[in-house]
């Protein structure tokens, strides 16, 4: 072969092969995900999935690239109100059983579990300001819908009602099997959103917020508004002292109710909201 279509030669196939593997903008899930609500993506790549209440305890390996449920795994422990997904280094899933909407739970847990293995166990918890079950309105801020596993420990974010004081509150718990009263390391007010979902960069030095505002302009036009903040160049795990930039999340009509986020790759991240007429469950793309 002449030597000079050598080069255009492995140039069109290195672009054919990148264009196999790009990420889409957008994709639909299937109604078994219809109220997606965790979603994390392994060391191996696997993408692993989970419903809210109300849904089967079922977790969901789904790929992206072919816009499929590869697996379907159902565990041996109720789904009381599971809200994020998160993952170790170790391959090990991590589910937050602890939504919270009336701030009166006193079972909150974390199942631990182990794709390769099957192995099971929990963490039981609780906040160490949580006095009363439900505490005085308006401090209803013991929900929970964000978790990220990092440095051997999870990292919890509160949800605020919309009628508190937005603000979201860092908690952190050993990532092992116990009984535990969480630490309050920190708090941010994002303006009148709350939390919705969590994930941290796989080399520890981005973390990401999905959070939404629901409000009314000139007091009766509804209004709405979905992102994700990404907090970097922080110390140690004070996550929300760090630098923050948000970005706007695709809107329809009103905002979508995205629930989950994780890291693609370096520069990538995927967010998923949940099904609501007339809008899809799906899963977008969400650059940094």
């Amino acid at each position: 072969m002449n030597k000079y279509y050598i080069i255009p030669l492995f140039f069109g196939l290195f672009c054919l092969d990148a264009m196999a593997q790009r990420l889409p903008r957008r994709v639909k899930l299937p109604d078994e995900l219809k109220e997606i609500s965790g979603m994390t993506r392994l060391p191996n790549g696997d993408l692993w999935m989970h419903n809210d209440s109300k849904n089967p305890p079922l977790i969901f390996r789904y790929d992206v690239m072919q816009r499929k449920v590869l697996e379907t795994r159902r565990l041996p422990v109720p789904n009381r109100d599971w809200e994020d997904l998160a993952s170790d280094t170790k391959g090990n899933l991590y589910i937050g059983d602890f939504g919270n909407n009336a701030n009166r739970r006193q079972n909150l847990r974390i199942y631990i579990y182990n794709p390769q293995t099957s192995a099971l166990d929990s963490i039981l918890f609780r906040y160490p300001d949580q006095k009363l079950f439900p505490p005085a309105n308006p401090d209803w801020n013991f929900n929970c819908e964000a978790m990220v596993y990092h440095n051997d420990s999870l990292h919890l974010f509160s949800k605020n009602v919309f009628i508190g004081n937005f603000y979201t509150k860092h908690y952190v718990l050993p990532a092992k099997p116990g009984n535990y009263v969480a630490e309050l390391r920190d708090s941010l007010c994002l303006k009148n959103r709350v939390v919705t979902g969590a994930a941290i960069s796989r080399d520890g030095k981005t973390l990401a917020l999905t959070a939404y505002i629901i409000g009314k302009k000139l007091g009766f036009l509804p209004y709405t508004k979905a992102s994700v903040f990404y907090f970097s160049d922080f110390k140690g795990t004070r996550f929300l002292k760090g630098k923050m930039i948000r970005r706007r999340l695709p809107k329809f009509l009103i905002a979508r109710q995205y629930e989950s986020v994780t890291e693609w790759d370096k520069n990538r991240w995927i967010v998923a909201n949940e099904g609501r007429k007339p809008q899809f469950q799906s899963i977008w793309r969400a650059n940094r």
